[in-house]
């Protein structure tokens, strides 16, 4: 008798790819500024790399010079309540509590491990947390372990959150507020004042995921700190994957939030640890470039403005480095990503599931690296595209 058991998933990719959704994984290399696909030299217009750090060879060089002269490990394989922590991860955690004004700073290996291990661990069946539509999935993910209701509210729409915590608050033991700083696929910033005065007044917590702009906004310190509402947020989460240029993240928050994530968080707890060296290096890179001054972060903001100008003939999303350019349907997105690798830049099509249906769109993702001739050769080619 046939087997038939694998029927189900080969139906499920042939949908993906008659609807243009169907995801691969590609044969890159990495050349600085540039992508190498099939031979071909693209400027990387794609990479989360805001600040150019996994480009900066200098940096790289002198850490590891130094780091090895010392005797630094490459890892540390176990977990960090067994014996998979040194000086070099308490450190770190030291220095991540101290730039963001809190007690205490707990590392993560991923930004996804972080989010599961917060929310799976702070909220149970009894309670709520009510989080902007457009959260990250790890954020949903993690709320879904919890067992915790979620009240999805509009998009940076706080009078709508404010209706929906006067409904549903007072029927949850626990409550928190969930909202990234800078989304990732729209390009906006969150008022994290206006959180804040809402989680005062109706008694939650605020978490605040701060993966896209830590070492950018804020001196490096992120949103929360150049909107000066550190001490009014109770959890940030950001990662070292993106604007440091490595690898793993953290949390930061109070004395008491973190030892319960210690104690609960299980994605914490039964993970062996970050490599050391991974740590290591982000704490090197924030300390020599990313917090010494503002000139990658200068650069990049001036990169933004300029694009941002100069692009006339589509609608970009949002007022970031992360500048979405909307297309809607999934074939023509996927027409215009060929169009541009033909000539020359990686950009890739973002669909559905990642965002919602007929918003498909072209994540521009600029960095530090790039040039503004970069981007104004880049405005040349979506302009001669017919749409």
């Amino acid at each position: 008798m046939k087997n038939n058991s694998y029927a189900p998933y080969i139906e499920a990719l042939e949908e993906l790819k008659q609807n243009s959704s169907y995801r691969y994984i590609k044969d890159i290399k990495q050349d600085g500024k540039y992508i190498i696909l099939d031979g071909k030299k693209l400027l990387n217009f794609s990479s989360n790399d805001y600040l150019g750090i996994s480009n900066d060879f200098t940096l790289r060089n002198e850490f590891l010079k130094e780091y090895t002269e010392n005797g630094g490990k490459i890892s540390n394989p176990s977990a960090r309540l067994l014996c998979g922590t040194s000086p070099v991860y308490l450190e770190m955690e030291k220095f991540l509590a101290n730039l963001f004004d809190k007690e205490r700073a707990l590392i993560f290996n991923s930004g996804y491990h972080g989010n599961v291990g917060i929310y799976s661990s702070l909220v149970d069946s009894n309670d709520v947390v009510f989080v902007d539509r457009l959260n990250h999935a790890s954020i949903i993910d993690g709320i879904r372990l919890s067992g915790a209701k979620i009240i999805p509210y509009r998009h940076l729409d706080y009078d709508d959150l404010r209706q929906k915590l006067y409904r549903y608050r007072k029927n949850h033991k626990k409550a928190i507020i969930s909202s990234e700083s800078l989304f990732s696929m729209d390009g906006d910033i969150a008022d994290i004042n206006k959180l804040a005065d809402l989680k005062e007044e109706f008694n939650t917590l605020l978490i605040i995921d701060e993966a896209h702009s830590f070492g950018v906004y804020g001196n490096g310190a992120g949103i929360c700190k150049e909107q000066n509402a550190l001490r009014r947020t109770d959890l940030i989460l950001a990662t070292f994957g993106k604007a440091v240029g490595s690898y793993g993240a953290f949390v930061a928050g109070s004395e008491v939030l973190i030892n319960y994530l210690v104690n609960f968080a299980r994605s914490f707890i039964f993970s062996t640890t970050l490599p050391e060296i991974s740590v290591a290096f982000s704490h090197y890179a924030l300390e020599k470039r990313i917090l010494k001054d503002n000139t990658l972060q200068n650069k990049l903001f001036d990169i933004n403005t300029h694009f941002r100008k100069s692009l006339k003939t589509f609608k970009i999303l949002g007022e970031s480095y992360i500048a979405p350019v909307l297309i809607g349907e999934n074939a023509r997105t996927v027409e215009l990503s060929n169009h541009l690798i033909k000539n020359g830049f990686y950009i890739l099509p973002i669909r559905y599931p990642t965002v919602a249906k007929n918003t498909a769109r072209l994540r521009i993702s600029l960095n530090s690296s790039l040039d503004i001739s970069d981007t104004d050769k880049l405005t040349e080619c979506l302009n001669s595209f017919e749409h």
